[in-house]
């Protein structure tokens, strides 16, 4: 029998893209989500649906303790389509909240379940200011004011929900700015950025190698060092869907 791997944000934009990997590398795949209307596409792909909401903390656990997933997948985020300027403040607000109470909820439901492990998606712009490229070691921007400082308290919230929980192998993925498929923009974007789909190579090899902890992914760029990434993982910038999985 095949590992059973919990995707929470499976119709998300990086959980499109992983969900192939996961199932070409021979995983059984769950996909969360809370909208209804997603259920059949996610049968089309292969993968059973799982109707929950990260809010619901005793729901979404017995639908984990259910499952009993090897693994899980935290590629969550509640963000407007193309990032649409005049939603930003208050997805600003919304997405501090999934990082932080959602993941708390996530990570708990996942210790109950018996998962091994955990791998989550956080984000490769909120370090503080500094000598550059950013190495993971260096501090976020915890001292930010207005907007940013709501997002990475939301960000080192995440991070500690995954990397404090002694019951699970906890990987967080720093990526850059998406670009690809269904992200809105078909060209590289941002000081960091970084293509969906290499992105969700790095979520699978990060579930097949990772030892835990916190790894950048993004192409290369003056402002962020992904070294540990290809060196530990084996990743590269480069993947995409075509690439034979890892």
């Amino acid at each position: 029998m095949s590992q059973k791997v919990f995707v929470a944000g499976s119709s998300g934009v990086i959980g499109k893209a992983l969900i192939p990997l996961l199932l070409d590398a021979g995983y059984t795949v769950y996909g969360g989500t809370h909208r209804p209307e997603h259920v059949e596409a996610l049968k089309a792909l292969g993968v059973t649906p799982v109707l929950a909401n990260v809010y619901d903390a005793e729901a979404l656990k017995d639908e984990l303790v259910r499952i009993q997933p090897w693994a899980v997948i935290h590629q969550l985020t509640d963000l407007p389509r193309g990032l649409d300027p005049s939603l930003m403040a208050q997805a600003v607000v919304n997405n501090a909240r999934i990082r932080d109470e959602g993941t708390r909820n996530l990570v708990a439901a996942a210790v109950a379940a018996g998962a091994s492990r955990i791998v989550a998606q956080s984000i490769a712009w909120a370090y503080k200011a500094g000598d550059k490229p950013y190495l993971e070691t260096h501090p976020l921007d915890l001292d930010a004011e207005g907007t940013r400082r709501t997002s990475v308290h939301g960000v080192a919230a995440l991070e500690k929900h995954v990397l404090g929980e002694a019951k699970l192998q906890g990987t967080v993925l720093r990526y850059g700015q998406l670009y690809g498929p269904n992200t809105g923009t078909d060209q590289p974007t941002g000081a960091s950025p970084l293509h969906v789909e290499a992105a969700a190579h790095a979520a699978l090899l990060a579930l097949q190698k990772s030892p835990g902890g916190v790894f950048n992914i993004t192409e290369d760029n003056p402002d962020v060092n992904s070294e540990k990434a290809k060196s530990v993982l084996g990743w590269s910038p480069a993947l995409r869907l075509a690439a034979a999985a890892v």
